[in-house]
């Protein structure tokens, strides 16, 4: 394939999941971004493997970790992926290593995708602030509450971070976070983190 199929060719993309990620998030949004040529890597709390769900209460399939969030560094990464699930990004707020980890990707400008209830991880890091998102409408209270514009849309793009509402979103999302990883950098997007 040749550079305008793949867009992302020589890019490093950090996916930053955890037990209880949405199995299909994560699975149909890491096959994008590695169709579209880049590496990507497993970030999460602890080795070994986490366990990933059908509609968060059915166990679907295990996947091996690359990194330990206390392993990985933000510099050595394009772009970042949060995968939803309600669980999963639940165990990454309460981690102060892991939205360390989520901060530094918007300080160094790179853009960032987060899917369905993804965006806590952005809310608890206070990125929210002044941007408009989306998110799984439950999660409307919480954006608003953090200074966020939450608004009812297949997927929104706001400098550099992408996101979407629900599984049924995934071609829109996958479009547009690839499309968002290719352009790279994006100067506004330190502007709130």
């Amino acid at each position: 394939m040749g550079q305008s199929q793949q867009p992302l060719t020589g890019k490093r993309v950090a996916c930053l999941a955890a037990d209880g990620v949405e199995d299909v998030e994560y699975t149909q949004s890491r096959a994008a971004a590695e169709q579209a040529g880049a590496e990507v890597h497993l970030i999460s709390l602890k080795s070994g493997e986490i366990q990933s769900m059908n509609q968060d209460i059915n166990p679907a399939n295990r996947y091996r970790v690359d990194r330990t969030v206390n392993e990985a560094n933000a510099a050595d990464y394009d772009a970042l992926l949060l995968p939803g699930g309600t669980v999963n990004p639940d165990r990454l707020r309460m981690n102060p290593q892991a939205m360390d980890f989520v901060r530094a990707f918007f300080q160094q400008q790179k853009p960032v995708a987060a899917i369905c209830h993804g965006p806590w991880s952005l809310v608890e890091t206070g990125i929210v602030n002044g941007r408009t998102v989306t998110s799984f409408p439950s999660l409307r209270t919480d954006i608003r509450n953090a200074g966020g514009n939450w608004v009812d849309q297949q997927v929104q793009v706001d400098n550099g971070l992408v996101t979407s509402r629900s599984p049924s979103d995934l071609p829109a999302f996958c479009a547009k976070m690839v499309e968002e990883f290719a352009e790279g950098k994006h100067i506004r997007q330190m502007a709130t983190a």
